[in-house]
């Protein structure tokens, strides 16, 4: 999984957190669970990172437990 900014299509679901509007497909969220955004402050490897309740492999920067680096 990785953060993209998007518009919403009928096929997804919205969340707001505070001023922060998130959208996530329907089919997906249906297989990932509950999912978690967190900042990591880590120097020039700071970033983003989204791991989620029933962790899916999707290649690229992920981890097998299911966090991904943005």
């Amino acid at each position: 999984m990785r953060l993209a900014l998007d518009e919403p299509k009928a096929t997804d679901d919205s969340f707001k957190q505070g001023d922060i509007s998130f959208i996530i497909d329907k089919d997906l969220s249906k297989k990932t669970g509950d999912i978690t955004i967190d900042f990591v402050d880590a120097g020039y490897q700071s970033g983003f990172t989204i791991s989620s309740a029933n962790p899916i492999g999707m290649g690229g920067g992920c981890s097998p437990g299911g966090s991904c680096s943005c």
